[in-house]
């Protein structure tokens, strides 16, 4: 027989072994059911796509007083078209995640869960081991309230502490959830709610990877502004010392940043961003090229207003398309090339090839707003329509109504810094030239271009040149004013690296990038790092 002491060694290992075990099987229960949920979740919503229309019906009269609904042709002819949509929070708020909210989410109508649910599964369906225990970890800044992250239905998936994404500081926020993720080198997925998030915290990597490299080693969170002393003594009993991680981040910093991410987490499978679409593609193009090379990035949502309206069910492809969901919220289109005033077109009655405006009923008592987005549908899934989206229409630029859409803006810049060797574009802003006041001087309107460039440190009269040209050569309507002098040369600045960091960080919350801007603090910031 072993002796008494040996027994009780064992003893102890097996109740250590099991106790190790308890969150690893937690999560491994918690990922079967929530994708079992999630499977069964899409196969309704295979079902709803057979009758788009009875699906909106069904939608509209749940957000409608009780006894008010009476179709939706009804709802149009009481409640005219209205103003644009308020702001919603960016992502939606984490709410509580009961048991019974599973069951409920499969015959209920919880766009938020159901998202999950769905991005979970089909996330899954296209990369196995992408959902391991503490597999993932956040890039978001969220100082107001958190918001909730694409898989937030299972938390077990994130590495990144959540008190990280409330630091008053945006650029402290990053750092932080940085250097938790850099602990982490087992990483399948790397997840940020806007891509420029990504973007700025490998900038913090590349400026400030040997102070990230020390706090590794040492298990230590350094004092930085804006992040307060007690948060960060929370969030430094979290950390551990880990010399080895911190010696190999050190090496494979030294060799250079093309490519660094899948050097630093090798076993990383898909970059997350919580949206991709229009202008915010810039920043992923700008990830693929450089730190992020070789990884697939996947945009599971599409959101308009603050709302959840459509989910990305091709992960593979690299131009995100989104299936909007019959039942997350009564949508309306407006045709954009009717001639005369249009009226609104219901889900299904799309045309595959056609660009529409978006006009939202997804909230109680906001109804018939604007989004102030356009669609481009790009195919259906059943009825389901498959959307693009386009453009952001307060995004255009217009001096003398000539109104130069967000997108095709951005396509003749690219075109543009394309003709000039060795540059690549990282950022840029538009001004229309009223906000400047007395300082743009005696000339006619004309924009003005704020861009951050690598490869290139100085611009001469002809590159700057070449973008005037090429939106002559692109827009006949701004090539006519220009000739006839109603429009003035537009002048091309750039900024220094860190510029369009510190525009996001002022301001003040997280939004994709606004590409017109319309407040002088903003216009103030971005003059004062031009280099040339």
């Amino acid at each position: 027989m072993l002796p008494a002491v040996a027994v009780a060694a064992v003893a102890v290992t097996v109740v250590v072994a099991v106790v190790a075990a308890v969150p690893a099987l937690r999560h491994r229960l918690s990922r079967s059911a929530l994708r079992r949920a999630g499977a069964r979740y899409r196969r309704r919503l295979e079902l709803l796509g057979t009758d788009v229309r009875l699906s909106q019906e069904r939608r509209l009269r749940r957000l409608l007083p009780p006894g008010t609904a009476r179709g939706s042709e009804h709802f149009r002819e009481r409640h005219p078209v209205g103003q644009r949509c308020a702001d919603g929070a960016p992502g939606g708020q984490v709410p509580p995640l009961r048991p019974w909210a599973l069951l409920r989410c499969c015959w209920g109508t919880d766009p938020l869960l159901q998202g999950s649910l769905l991005y979970l599964d089909t996330l899954h369906a296209a990369f196995p081991r992408a959902l391991a225990l503490r597999g993932t970890a956040l890039l978001s800044w969220a100082p107001h309230h958190r918001c909730a992250p694409a898989g937030w239905s299972l938390p077990s998936l994130y590495c990144t502490p959540a008190e990280a994404s409330s630091v008053p500081s945006r650029a402290a926020a990053l750092r932080v959830q940085l250097l938790f993720a850099l602990q982490q080198r087992a990483l399948r997925v790397l997840e940020a709610a806007l891509p420029a998030e990504l973007l700025d915290a490998l900038g913090a990597l590349r400026c400030a990877w040997p102070e990230l490299a020390q706090d590794l080693a040492l298990g230590t969170l350094r004092p930085q502004p804006g992040l307060p002393e007690g948060l960060r003594g929370q969030l430094q009993a979290l950390l551990t010392p880990n010399a080895a991680r911190a010696a190999e981040l050190r090496a494979e910093c030294a060799r250079g940043f093309e490519g660094i991410v899948r050097r630093l987490w090798p076993r990383l499978e898909v970059v997350v961003v919580g949206t991709a679409q229009g202008t915010e593609q810039l920043y992923c193009d700008a990830l693929r090229q450089a730190e992020c090379e070789g990884l697939p990035f996947y945009c599971p949502f599409y959101r308009a207003a603050g709302a959840l309206l459509g989910v990305n069910l091709w992960p593979e492809e690299r131009a995100p398309r989104f299936l909007l969901c019959p039942e997350w919220a009564f949508c309306e289109f407006l045709p954009c090339a009717a001639e005369e005033e249009p009226q609104t077109v219901l889900l299904g009655e799309l045309w595959e090839g056609r660009e529409y405006g978006l006009v939202l009923t997804a909230r109680p008592g906001e109804y018939r707003c604007r989004a102030g987005e356009v669609l481009r549908v790009s195919g259906f899934h059943k009825q389901c329509p498959v959307v693009e989206p386009v453009r952001r229409e307060s995004q255009a630029l217009s001096v003398r109504g000539e109104s130069i859409p967000e997108e095709r803006f951005c396509r003749s810049l690219c075109r543009a810094v394309g003709m000039w060797p060795g540059a690549r574009l990282v950022d840029y802003v538009c001004v229309e030239s009223a906000l400047l006041g007395a300082s743009s001087g005696a000339c006619a309107p004309h924009y003005e271009v704020f861009v951050e460039l690598r490869g290139l440190r100085d611009l001469s009269e002809a590159q700057r040149y070449k973008l005037d040209q090429c939106l002559q050569e692109d827009f006949p309507i701004y090539k006519s004013f220009r000739f006839k002098g109603s429009i003035g040369p537009l002048r091309l600045h750039m900024v220094g690296a860190g510029a369009f960091a510190r525009l996001r960080e002022a301001l003040g919350k997280p939004v994709p990038m606004p590409r017109v801007l319309r407040e002088e603090r903003l216009l103030q910031l971005i003059q004062s790092s031009v280099i040339s």
